[in-house]
C-alpha cells in the first residue's frame, strides 16, 4: 500500500494534456492528496485534445473531478493562478512533490529563472528551495538552446526533466499504452506504486 503523499500537479498550456489527466486520475486512485493548479492555456489545450472543458473556478473544478474520478471530499484541492494564500504558496506548508506535466518552455524558463509570476511558478520556486522533488514534463521538439540551457539549469538546481518521450519496448497497443508509459516514469520518480505497465525485465 502506498504511503499517502500530496503531489502539487500543474497543467500548462503545451501540447499533451492527457499526460497530466492520465496521472491526476491516477495518483487520486492510488489514495495520494493532489493540489492541482493549471493555466488559462492550459484549458484551450484540454478542450482542444480532449474535448475536456476545465472549470475557471477552482471550486467547480474541484466538484467537476471529484465527480469524475469519485475521490473522497478534501483529497483533492484545486487552486487558483493568483490563490497566494494556497498552501504550495509558501515553504512552511511545501507539498512533498511536485509535477508540472505538460510544461511549457515558457514556464519552464520562469522557474529556470527563479520567477513567481504566478501560483504555478510560485510552487515551483518552493519546492525547489525546499528540497522537495521537482518533476518538469516537457513537451516539445525540437529544443532550442535556449530551452536545453533553461533544461540544464533546472537539472543543477535538484530537478528532474523528464520529457514525454514514450517508449515501445512493452508493445504499445493504444494510444493510451504510450500516454500510460510517460505516466509510469513520473509515478516511479514519486515514489507511487502502481500496476499499469510491466516493467524491464518483466515482459511477458
Amino acid at each position: 500500500m502506498n504511503h499517502p503523499q500530496t503531489i502539487t500537479l500543474a497543467f500548462t498550456g503545451a501540447s499533451g494534456m492527457p499526460y497530466g489527466i492520465r496521472l491526476l486520475e491516477v495518483l487520486l486512485q492510488q489514495g495520494q492528496q493532489v493540489y492541482l493548479l493549471y493555466s488559462k492555456v492550459a484549458q484551450v489545450v484540454a478542450q482542444q485534445e480532449m474535448n475536456l472543458a476545465l472549470p475557471s473556478s477552482a471550486k467547480e473544478a474541484e466538484a467537476f473531478f471529484n465527480r469524475r474520478y469519485q475521490t473522497p471530499e478534501g483529497q483533492l484541492r484545486v487552486f487558483g493562478r493568483e490563490e497566494w494564500f494556497a498552501p504550495v504558496a509558501s515553504g512552511s506548508n511545501p507539498a512533498d512533490a511536485m509535477v508540472i506535466c505538460p510544461c511549457t518552455m515558457g514556464t519552464l524558463a520562469a522557474v529556470a529563472a527563479g520567477m513567481s509570476q504566478n501560483l504555478i511558478e510560485r510552487a515551483a520556486d518552493v519546492t525547489l528551495k525546499e528540497n522537495r522533488p521537482l518533476i518538469i514534463v516537457p513537451r516539445e521538439m525540437p529544443f532550442s538552446a535556449i530551452h536545453l540551457e533553461n533544461m540544464l539549469k533546472l537539472a543543477r538546481s535538484g530537478a528532474v526533466i523528464l520529457p514525454a518521450n514514450p517508449g515501445f519496448y512493452h508493445h504499445p497497443q493504444t494510444v493510451q499504452d504510450l500516454v500510460d508509459f510517460v505516466v509510469v516514469r513520473i509515478l516511479d520518480h514519486l515514489g507511487v506504486k502502481h500496476n499499469l505497465i510491466a516493467r524491464w525485465g518483466e515482459q511477458n
